[in-house]
């Protein structure tokens, strides 16, 4: 059991407690997790230019970090990790500044016992039990992990962590307090909270269902968006989940609206229809599809394809007792390939002319010329 100094604070019914650890037990009590997708951990802009600050072990800090879609913290981000290693060297160099004046906001998974030493019981003495990963990072993760770095350089041992303790917090508390401080005041990506929305702030099936067919897209080897889109806002992908997340909503919303078994049904084969779906596309337009100069890939054209499935589907429907057969798909989308053709994507021709007042009115223009070819 560790004893640590604290105050008892009481906000509109929620107990929490201000203390102030050693690095020592803060490195041995914190556990870090994260959305378990490896988007979030970029390695080429990472790298350490030679003679340029401290050292980071990466296989080190990677140790600390569980990956659990469960958790609600986003990917780390390296390069953030890294600016704190210098900075945390720099004051320990100078002595002249604190590293981390601020708290880090802590939750623990079971309450604790808190003994008053004071008249007004405000001031006492925190009881933490002494086990490794006692406490969940709830703000303040890449300072922690960029303290753990300095510990194992030897080098954080007079380190003091002013922290905040939440000890009797609901999961579904947990996650929304984390939104709240991330979305109020440091402006978490929207697309981060698509995900965190649609599994675990509240029970959104359509934006849940969105995502799971989001990171079908993004993760399937086989996707032709295979590492394209940029889950939690961060990765190699070019097509922020957002906006995506947003159109297939409304896709669901409104199977939704009919009612029947229909909707449902469709909900358990939504993943393979997108996968086939966006397979026949690539196929329609080969030379778009791969080339550089085209504008097929962007946010506003995968936009437009999403906005015209329903119309996909009657088609599909039409031809096959199975929405998600690949064939029919693609026969349905066959036509595409004679009506619109890849030269509609050409980024510095049909594309650029066919710019309609903004993002909105080039993704209702592109929808026109879908629908009216599938006819």
């Amino acid at each position: 059991m560790i004893s640590v100094p604290a105050m008892r604070l009481r906000q509109f019914g929620v107990t929490l407690y201000q203390a102030m650890l050693g690095a020592k037990d803060v490195d041995r009590l914190v556990r870090f997790e994260v959305l378990g997708y490896q988007t979030g951990t970029p390695t080429a802009s990472t790298k350490r230019k030679k003679g340029k600050g401290p050292r980071v072990n990466w296989e080190l800090l990677e140790k600390r970090i569980a990956e659990s879609p469960e958790a609600y913290q986003r990917p780390v981000i390296r390069k953030k990790i890294g600016e704190l290693v210098e900075y945390y060297a720099q004051c320990a160099e100078t002595g002249n500044l604190p590293a981390i004046p601020g708290a880090v906001l802590l939750v623990a998974d079971q309450r604790l016992d808190f003994t008053p030493t004071s008249t007004h019981r405000v001031l006492g003495v925190l009881q933490i039990p002494a086990q490794e990963g006692m406490l969940r990072a709830l703000d303040g993760q890449h300072r922690l992990l960029a303290l753990h770095q300095m510990i194992a350089d030897g080098r954080g041992d007079d380190v003091q962590v002013p922290a905040v303790i939440f000890d009797g917090l609901a999961p579904d508390q947990v996650v929304e307090l984390f939104v709240t401080i991330n979305a109020k005041h440091t402006k978490l990506n929207p697309s981060h909270l698509i995900s965190l929305a649609g599994r675990r702030l509240y029970p959104d099936a359509a934006l849940a269902a969105g995502h799971d067919i989001i990171r079908t897209l993004n993760e399937h080897a086989d996707s032709p968006l295979h590492g394209e889109i940029k889950l939690f806002g961060v990765g190699r992908g070019r097509v922020a989940q957002a906006p995506l997340a947003e159109e297939l909503k409304q896709i669901f919303t409104a199977l939704d609206a009919l009612g029947g078994s229909q909707s449902a049904r469709f909900r358990e084969i939504a993943p393979r229809f997108f996968l086939n779906y966006f397979k026949a596309v690539a196929g329609v337009f080969p030379k778009a599809w791969v080339g550089r100069k085209y504008s097929i890939k962007t946010a506003t054209a995968l936009r437009a394809f999403l906005r015209v499935v329903p119309d996909v589907l009657r088609a599909v429907r039409d031809e096959s007792s199975d929405p998600a057969d690949a064939r029919a798909i693609a026969r349905v989308l066959a036509r595409w390939g004679e009506l619109v053709g890849d030269a509609r994507f050409d980024t510095e021709g049909e594309w650029r002319s066919k710019q309609a007042g903004g993002t909105r009115g080039t993704v209702e223009l592109l929808v026109r010329e879908l629908r009216n070819a599938l006819r």
